[in-house]
């Protein structure tokens, strides 16, 4: 039996449940990401102008010359976001996304499959993951169909929309790898040194953390799977696959020909490779930077030519504008707590009700609470990470537990925050209600998870 529409599917996960008069709530009025960086600007404003001793003029002198002080980060995450995006479409990816999607055999193992694939995608790159998982739910929703499996496709998406519970705590990290970046906006407040990723994204207890998480996760969508009998929503008939739109150019001047050749490119990605190469072998960490070249140097070796390069960037541009739009308001505000010290009046606070052991779980609340109005990991840090390396500082803790806390705390209301879901919504013909209210059973077994293994590290 299928439903008519997934929005008005009644599932047990939403349907049931203290979650349930929250997901109205954000669906209602959760505003745009814009909108929250403008209305975040001016709560800070006027918090300033009212818990320190700035001026009017010196509240808005800090925001106007804070606005430049991000531009360099603000480049790097787009980058992540552009070539994540670029990288899940090139041909070899897409060909693999299709295997991967005959493998399921039945309808619950399809929706636990989806989301370790794009957990462990998410874990590569945020921008990878959130692609991957949006493509491999649709295209495991169509060799259903057509193999004769019932799947329920709003929990396939929320399936591969949770694989992002997790990209906090991988490879593109941006606090981890902020903090691993020498002369990085975190450089003051580490005292000008830097954290390794071995002490944050690679630390025995994040692994440990990561492997808890998707093993939690991926248990949990097993069992809100709906019954062999229970109503599901199919993909409808006349959505087929998801085509990849092909590079058609003519080829008619010497000129052509040459941007119709995989020579330079191939060139380029093993150069890339090299340099990346002698980079490790000479004791070069990981930083923002170097995970971007290595993601440029796969595209460079997997797309067909130039042509398919210019193609795939155009098509994930879009991706990156409100980012560039939002990043400069997140400066500007980085900017006022810095110059009028309400960074100090913050962390003074946490300091004031935390201690080492709970700094951590309360640091991760927090940043969940935060990530509701600055939706970008990178901008939450530009904004809360100098707060909570000064509080960690005073207390006595360890600098990687306050940047892994925030990191755990901005990946963490992720799956409340409609904001990064709308990409894969997009791809997937659906609306955020209608994924709400398994990705809020994610939300609260992810969030022990993770809280869990804060306390461990700190006793």
């Amino acid at each position: 039996m299928s439903a008519q529409k997934p929005s008005t599917q009644v599932n047990a996960a939403a349907s049931k449940g203290l979650m349930r008069p929250v997901n109205r709530f954000l669906e209602q009025w959760i505003p745009s990401a814009l909108t929250f960086a403008i209305v975040l600007t001016l709560i800070v404003a006027v918090l300033a102008f009212i818990l320190t001793d700035a001026s009017p003029t010196e509240v808005v002198t800090g925001w106007g010359e804070g606005l430049a002080g991000l531009l360099a980060f603000m480049t790097q995450m787009c980058l992540i976001l552009l070539l994540g995006h670029m990288l899940a479409n090139t041909g070899p990816v897409r060909k693999l996304l299709t295997r991967l999607a005959s493998v399921p055999g039945s309808p619950a193992f399809a929706y636990v499959f989806v989301f370790v694939v794009a957990a462990l995608a998410s874990l590569i790159t945020w921008g990878l993951g959130l692609v991957v998982g949006a493509l491999l739910a649709r295209e495991i929703a169509v060799q259903a169909r057509s193999r004769g499996l019932k799947v329920h496709f709003p929990l396939l998406v929320a399936a591969g929309y949770s694989g992002f519970i997790v990209w906090h705590m991988g490879y593109s990290g941006s606090g981890p790898l902020t903090a691993a970046t020498p002369d990085s906006f975190l450089a003051e407040s580490l005292g000008g040194e830097i954290i390794p990723v071995s002490e944050t994204i690679f630390s025995t207890w994040n692994l440990l953390a990561i492997l808890a998480v998707i093993v939690v996760c991926a248990v949990l969508f097993f069992i809100v799977a709906p019954k062999k009998d229970a109503p599901v929503y199919e993909l409808p008939e006349s959505i087929a696959s998801e085509s990849r739109s092909t590079v058609d150019e003519e080829i008619v001047t010497p000129a052509d020909r040459i941007d119709a050749s995989r020579v330079l490119t191939l060139i380029v990605g093993l150069a890339l490779v090299i340099y990346l190469a002698v980079h490790f072998a000479q004791g070069g960490g990981l930083t923002l930077d170097i995970v971007n070249w290595s993601f440029l140097a796969l595209i460079f070796l997997l797309v067909k030519n130039p042509f398919e390069l210019i193609h795939l960037t155009k098509e994930a541009a879009s991706n990156v504008g409100e980012i560039l739009l939002q990043f400069p308001l997140y400066a500007g505000i980085l900017g006022m707590m810095s110059t009028t010290g309400l960074i100090a009046v913050f962390s003074d606070a946490l300091v004031s009700i935390a201690n080492p052991t709970t700094f951590g779980v309360l640091a991760l609340i927090s940043a969940g609470l935060v990530n509701f109005f600055v939706p970008s990991g990178g901008g939450q840090f530009a904004v809360q990470g100098p707060i909570m390396l000064d509080a960690a500082n005073q207390l006595g803790v360890d600098p990687s537990v306050a940047i892994m806390a925030v990191s755990y705390g901005d990946q963490w209301t992720n799956m409340l925050q409609p904001f990064w879901a709308l990409p894969v919504l997009a791809i997937a013909g659906l609306k955020m209600r209608d994924i709400l209210g398994y990705t809020s059973v994610i939300f609260l077994g992810a969030g022990v998870v993770m809280a869990a293994a804060l306390i461990f590290v700190s006793l």
